[in-house]
C-alpha cells in the first residue's frame, strides 16, 4: 500500500522535473533524457548546453523546513552524479567537450507561483 504522503512526495518531484526541463529548454539546452537509470542511481536530466553535456539534479520542496535543497547536494550525492554521468556518456557513445553538474533548485509554495533556482557547476 502506498501512503498519501508518498503520492504527494511523487507529485511534487514530477512537478519539479517538468517545470526544471522546461525551464532549462527555455534558456536554450537541449534535453537528451529524463529519470535515466543506472547502476546505482537515476539521473533527473540530461541536457546539452553547447558542447557541454549538462547532469542536472532536480531538487523540489514546498518550504525549507526539512532542509533547503541545496542541502541535499552532499559529497556523496555529487559523486555518484558522476559516476551516473559516466555510464550516460558510455551507454551513450556521447562525446561531449565537457560535462557539467547542475542543480535546478524548485520551491512550491502552498500558495502563490513557485520559483525557480538554477545552480550551475556543482563542486
Amino acid at each position: 500500500m502506498v501512503k498519501t504522503t508518498d503520492c504527494r512526495r511523487q507529485a511534487l518531484g514530477a512537478y519539479g522535473e517538468d517545470l526544471a526541463a522546461r525551464h532549462l529548454v527555455e534558456l536554450g539546452m537541449v534535453l537528451l533524457d529524463r529519470n535515466w537509470h543506472g547502476e546505482g542511481g537515476e539521473l533527473d536530466l540530461v541536457l546539452r548546453d553547447g558542447a557541454t553535456l549538462v547532469v542536472a539534479e532536480v531538487k523540489t520542496r514546498g518550504s525549507d523546513r526539512c532542509g533547503s535543497p541545496h542541502e541535499a547536494i552532499t559529497p556523496a550525492k555529487l559523486g555518484r552524479l558522476r559516476r551516473l554521468a559516466a555510464q550516460w556518456i558510455h551507454t551513450h557513445a556521447a562525446q561531449p567537450e565537457d560535462v557539467r553538474l547542475d542543480l535546478v533548485a524548485v520551491w512550491r509554495p502552498p500558495r502563490g507561483p513557485s520559483r525557480i533556482e538554477h545552480v550551475k557547476g556543482l563542486g
